[in-house]
């Protein structure tokens, strides 16, 4: 480029020199006293001399301009056909502007085409090199038989535990039951998923994912009554613990899963309660139940707006449901109450849900719940449920969120003191009391998001089963389940991570159980998690 600039100026100046020569000449040479000297000085023939030395200077300078002028068309179609070179080789113009740089400055030159074929050539090597090293890792990748991509996830959890006094479940509580404590650790909370993305089918795009953990149940035995999602009959340690299949549109998302209602669209965080979630039992519906779900967004992806939803749930029994009558003998059906009632629960909720550069996925629902139930005593019943979910992006690093419920018999979702009915055997009649109980519930939770590196979390959540209608159905030598009639939960924790990959937390829990007729139970637990995500 510096070539052709300075060839326009020398072109450029010799124009402007030639003209003023012959302004100059002009001039002299048609002044009255040079005329008048020249008629009467024989001196014409030097004025034709300098006339046709004018014209000579003027030719060769047209010449010169229009030699310039084809060179200059030459190094328009040597570059023109340099960058061509480069586009057929696929290499990025950027890295290539030393060699058209030198093109430039010498355009014309065979010796700096040459370099430039030179460093195209180079380049060309070296992405053959990157070619080879990306063959290597198609080779060394999951491979599936869709052929389709597969990543592997999950956290390998180590959660060690202190708790003041006898809780269900020693390293992951959710009820206090009285009695010494204990202290311990266990990496059976460790998480295993599968993500896949497979074909384009009527314009979406498909994916899959899986998620397991090792807290399958080992009891001896196998228990009297099987839970989806809480506890399992077999005595693998594997267990299934969600999963999902479907389709996603622009605007629009339908899938099958095995998760969480979805009502109850939020959890509370937590790195030492993983196999049972956090404020489970106390106001956390949280469930694993198959649900064939529906989302529809009524506003541009990314943007703020209106979403629906809608779904179908085969909602799973409380754990203190009976499998058949106590005096009875018959065989289990292997069908729950719900599935027994032939029809499918369904689910519903509208949210408003903010935009993705606005505030982070900030909303608020309103949900509802329904499902029919067919039980071995003889009986059905409605479970039911109203929901209010929230989650709010505040100033400085603030989020708050929650989930409120208000129903009856939401055992099978997680709620309900583990029970969606009481009943007692009837003396006279050889029939039973019974009844479906009314619940209502929520949790709420802070965060402070200090940076990608260090959040602290405070969270506190409630269920609460109708004192009323339970008192009717005490049972005097009942555990602390058939009679529990509220559960509440008061937590803290903080998490660190010190790098991408790997988790910190340490946090304090304070669980009270309350039956109907005798003392409440608590307990203090303080838990310490290490994570390492892969």
């Amino acid at each position: 480029m510096k070539m052709f600039s300075d060839s326009l100026r020398w072109n450029s100046c010799l124009r402007h020199c030639a003209s003023c020569l012959a302004a100059v000449l002009l001039a002299s040479s048609l002044s009255p006293s040079s005329c008048l000297a020249r008629a009467q000085a024989p001196k014409q023939p030097n004025l034709v001399e300098r006339i046709q030395q004018l014209t000579d200077a003027m030719t060769r300078t047209q010449t010169q301009l229009e030699t310039s002028q084809r060179e200059l068309q030459e190094m328009r179609r040597q570059l023109g056909g340099l960058r061509l070179l480069i586009v057929q080789g696929g290499i990025p113009v950027a890295a290539t502007s030393v060699p058209v740089q030198a093109a430039h400055a010498s355009a014309g030159s065979s010796s700096e085409l040459a370099n430039a074929d030179s460093a195209v050539e180079e380049l060309r090597e070296h992405q053959e090199v990157q070619d080879s090293q990306i063959a290597t890792l198609e080779q060394t990748k999951v491979e599936t038989d869709s052929k389709y991509p597969l990543k592997v996830t999950g956290m390998l959890l180590l959660n060690a535990f202190k708790n003041s006094s006898s809780v269900d479940n020693a390293a992951s509580p959710s009820v206090a039951t009285g009695g010494a404590g204990s202290l311990g650790a266990s990496v059976r909370q460790t998480i295993l998923g599968f993500d896949a993305h497979g074909p384009h089918i009527f314009g979406a795009t498909s994916f899959a994912d899986l998620r397991v953990d090792f807290y399958g149940n080992q009891a001896a035995s196998a228990p009297t009554a099987s839970y989806t999602g809480y506890d399992n009959t077999n005595f693998a340690l594997l267990r299934l613990r969600t999963a999902h299949a479907g389709l996603l549109w622009e605007r629009t998302q339908a899938y099958f899963a095995l998760d969480r209602p979805m009502i109850s669209p939020d959890t509370p965080t937590s790195l030492t309660a993983s196999a049972v979630p956090a404020l489970a039992w106390s106001g956390n519906l949280w469930t694993w139940n198959p649900q064939a779900v529906i989302t529809q967004k009524l506003s541009r992806p990314g943007s703020a707006g209106v979403e629906l939803q809608a779904a179908l749930i085969d909602a799973g029994d409380a754990p203190l449901t009976p499998v058949v009558p106590p005096t009875s003998t018959a065989t289990p059906t292997g069908l729950n109450s719900a599935e027994q009632s032939s029809r499918p629960g369904v689910e519903a909720r509208i949210a408003w849900d903010g935009s993705d550069r606005a505030d982070g996925h900030s909303h608020i629902g309103a949900g509802g719940y329904f499902a029919r139930h067919d039980i071995s005593l003889g009986r059905n019943y409605d479970s039911w449920a109203g929901t209010l979910d929230a989650r709010f992006r505040l100033v400085a690093g603030l989020e708050l969120s929650g989930n409120f419920y208000r129903g009856m018999a939401l055992g099978g979702l997680g709620g309900g003191g583990y029970k969606d009915f009481a009943y007692l055997p009837n003396p006279i009649t050889g029939g039973y009391f019974f009844r479906p109980l009314d619940d209502v519930g929520g949790w709420a939770q802070l965060k402070e998001k200090v940076n990608e590196r260090l959040e602290f979390n405070a969270s506190y959540g409630m269920d609460d089963v109708s004192a009323r209608e339970l008192k009717r159905y005490y049972v005097s030598d009942g555990s602390i389940f058939q009679n529990l009639a509220r559960n509440r939960t008061y937590a803290g924790n903080v998490i660190f991570s010190p790098s991408a990959y790997l988790l910190l937390s340490l946090e304090y829990r304070h669980l009270e159980s309350i039956p109907i007729e005798d003392s409440s139970d608590s307990s203090n637990i303080i838990g310490l998690g290490a994570g390492y995500r892969f």
